[in-house]
């Protein structure tokens, strides 16, 4: 059993009602919940293995995989649908050449979408690892990819 794993059991373990917290814990420490890791906190908290699964599985926000470096959320709040977020979605899409929901083979990106960031006067709106971009247009989308390459490659010097 991880020690990440055995602590979030230990901890949550006696709290009702706080499987879904207990995994919030380890996808915040992790970026995702392992098997391995779900596997320990259904042995860990005594919660069958079935249900650990279907809260992962049910709920958008539990990752399975590891995501990528630098996650895209893609505003797909109403006032980010009005102003175009679909052109912008499938601009990042065709760069990248992974749906929404998956990770480059590099593990360098992740792209998903997100009902709201409440940045509706900046319509249509991404976030990229907390940076906020408004008023993106499919033409933005090869500079923030470029921006956060280069980040990264800063970041692993």
């Amino acid at each position: 059993m991880s020690e990440v794993a055995a602590s979030v059991a230990a901890k949550w373990r006696k709290k009702r009602g706080s499987l879904i917290m207990a995994l919030h814990e380890i996808q915040d420490i992790k970026g995702y919940v392992p098997w391995e890791d779900a596997l320990a906190i259904a042995e860990g908290m005594n919660i069958p293995l079935a249900r650990i699964y279907e809260v992962l599985t049910f709920y958008n926000f539990f990752k399975l995989e590891a995501p990528g470096k630098a996650v895209i959320s893609v505003c797909t709040g109403t006032a980010c649908y009005l102003k175009g977020n679909d052109k912008v979605l499938e601009e990042f899409k065709k760069e990248l050449g992974i749906n929404e929901g998956e990770s480059t083979a590099d593990r360098m990106f992740h792209l998903q979408c997100v009902r709201c960031v409440g940045c509706c006067g900046l319509a249509p709106v991404c976030v990229v690892n907390g940076k906020t971009y408004g008023r993106v247009t499919p033409g933005d989308v090869k500079n923030i990819l470029e921006e956060w390459k280069t980040k990264l490659a800063e970041d692993k010097e």
